[in-house]
């Protein structure tokens, strides 16, 4: 059958998202599932090409949709505005990031019990929130995720092993907040690591991101060496 994909909608109250599964018919039984959350632009062609990569090796993956069907933002300030109200409340981002953890767990194709999440800038954030509610999922991976406290869940217990993939240059993600999340992880109980890449910026797996000013740059070695890192910390996850 081969890699095989289906469109999945789910709700948020009265807004319909649409989430899309990607996986390989040729793998028999229910395989571990990963969920793909997106950048603060919405689900794009990038997260859904993430999705299918994951399928190619053997997971079945979701990339979700938080901002509701057919919404995307186009600029910067698009992109800003539909993001903003995300981290003006972050247990409202983790309430929908939980429920398109559940809509992945129920798919046919996965084994519920084997779960883990990746993202990407804002999608890098969200995982890390997920795991920040002592979900019991399997890991999370960030992708130059921004790395700031939700401010509600001090307290919690992290249960997912976690892996930060980060550009050591990153603007929106200092050095002050890599040590002040060292700490937070540490005393949330969290099985945690960080892979920093030298002379690299935010949004190093962008092929499109290409601004120094803001510090947006695509890095094809952290890119390339980001993503071992993932299937590594996927490999043990599942199989060690």
């Amino acid at each position: 059958m081969g890699l095989q994909k289906r469109v999945i909608e789910y709700s948020d109250g009265d807004t319909v998202l649409e989430g899309m599964l990607a996986w390989n018919g040729s793998i028999p039984g229910p395989r571990p599932g990963v969920l793909v959350s997106h950048a603060w632009g919405g689900r794009s062609d990038f997260e859904d090409g993430k999705a299918i990569r994951l399928a190619e090796l053997g997971y079945v993956a979701l990339a979700l949709d938080l901002y509701g069907k057919g919404v995307r933002g186009s600029n910067a300030e698009e992109n800003a505005a539909l993001m903003q109200p995300f981290l003006d409340d972050r247990a409202m981002l983790q309430t929908l990031l939980l429920a398109s953890l559940s809509k992945l767990r129920e798919q046919a194709e996965v084994d519920a019990a084997e779960v883990a999440a990746i993202g990407f800038c804002f999608g890098g954030l969200c995982v890390l929130d997920l795991a920040r509610t002592g979900e019991d999922l399997a890991g999370v991976v960030s992708f130059h995720g921004l790395l700031g406290t939700p401010g509600n869940t001090v307290g919690n217990t992290i249960k997912a092993k976690v892996l930060v993939l980060h550009g050591w240059d990153d603007p929106m993600a200092t050095h002050d907040n890599v040590i002040a999340f060292s700490e937070e992880m540490t005393a949330m109980g969290a099985d945690w690591q960080i892979h920093a890449y030298g002379n690299t910026v935010h949004a190093f797996t962008n092929p499109a991101a290409n601004d120094p000013v803001s510090g947006t740059v695509y890095d094809a070695a952290a890119d390339r060496r980001s993503w071992v890192a993932m299937q590594n910390f996927l490999e043990e996850l599942f199989n060690g």
